[in-house]
């Protein structure tokens, strides 16, 4: 469908909305109301724009052909308004292309969030703490609630795999570029020659799902109940409140024990769960519409990351947009807001070129 045909179709729908608001009938039934008001709100922007769009077409061609009988004077003034509602019409495209533009399904949603450390022993475990660290402070920054779901240590106080809850304003919107693996570039605490070493952490990010987005058989999930365990296998629990949920129709597995209670952590566990299974099921739906999109998490190698955090220069990079900054101190201190607005500028004029 061309351009004009999608404006033409807006309009079209928009009239027919505005008529169905006036009817008594409609009034009357309050769900079906409210369904009409939502999608006339969803196409208000788009209609006015699209009315002034044909507004200024109008008047250049008015301008146009009022050209072929004017004099010199009159010339100038004809070709001075033409250009000035060219522009303003362009204006208006730009604006109408960014506002057809695909939305997120996930805008508005809460995260969770898995940060596991992955190449580097030890040291990837210190890095995931210091994702964490750097996540807790953005959160801080943006006023944004961080509830704990559970977390592994490790031996040096670094995280084996710590997943938590991110809620507030815009969390998914400026989140969502997090998920992929982070390569770290520093001297580890555990490096006596002072050599740099190269490690990483992986980070998936996973818009909180709701029970009616996410149907789950209680036959398809098999749940045991065992003691919760701290650093070194020791029990730091007398009762069986640790929950593992298995899913198996995907196999995936989602393990609580922080909670004292049972129910407890078979809430949070089935909210990971949930999670998992509604980004898995975007994701095998975005890869039938393109082949290249690929997972958040890859296989967490070193050679395969997102960013890269260099210590000795101060640095990041982020080698999906080809980003590089030195301020690795402040970003690590919460201060993401330049990153998170670059990739989101680069989503949005893909978004704009596809549209």
């Amino acid at each position: 469908m061309d351009r004009n045909s999608a404006y033409e179709e807006i309009e079209a729908e928009f009239n027919a909305l505005e008529k169905q608001l006036a009817d008594p009938e409609l009034l009357a039934d309050r769900d079906g109301y409210a369904a009409v008001a939502r999608r006339y709100k969803e196409l208000e922007a788009k209609a006015a724009r699209i009315r002034e769009l044909r507004g200024h077409r109008e008047d250049i061609e008015a301008a146009n052909e009022m050209l072929a009988e004017a004099d010199a004077d009159e010339r100038e003034l004809l070709e001075a308004e033409i250009e000035e509602a060219a522009a303003a019409s362009d204006g208006l495209t730009a604006e109408l292309a960014e506002l057809m533009a695909p939305k997120d399904p996930n805008d508005g949603k809460n995260v969770i969030v898995e940060i596991k450390g992955a190449e580097g022993g030890e040291e990837a475990n210190l890095f995931a703490r210091d994702l964490f660290d750097m996540y807790q402070a953005f959160a801080g920054q943006n006023r944004w609630e961080v509830e704990m779901m559970s977390a592994q240590n490790s031996d040096m106080g670094g995280y084996t795999d710590v997943v938590f809850m991110l809620r507030g304003e815009e969390v998914w919107r400026k989140m969502k570029f997090e998920g992929g693996p982070h390569r770290v570039q520093r001297v580890p605490v555990t490096e006596s020659q002072g050599r740099v070493h190269t490690s990483s952490a992986t980070v998936a990010v996973l818009p909180e799902a709701e029970e009616v987005e996410v149907q789950i058989d209680e036959k398809d999930l098999q749940v045991d109940v065992y003691r919760s365990s701290g650093p070194g296998g020791q029990s730091v629990n007398t009762t069986d409140s640790a929950v593992r949920i298995t899913h198996k129709p995907t196999g995936m597995v989602v393990s609580m024990q922080d909670e004292k209670s049972q129910l407890q952590n078979r809430n949070k566990a089935m909210a990971v769960l949930r999670a998992r299974l509604l980004q898995a099921e975007q994701q095998r739906r975005q890869d039938e519409l393109s082949e290249r999109r690929r997972g958040q998490v890859g296989g967490g190698g070193r050679s395969e990351k997102i960013r890269t955090y260099n210590f000795k220069e101060n640095r990041v990079s982020d080698h999906r947009i080809g980003l590089t900054l030195y301020k690795l101190d402040r970003i690590l201190a919460g201060d993401m807001d330049q990153v998170v607005a670059a990739l989101a500028e680069a989503e949005r004029q893909e978004n704009l070129a596809g549209s």
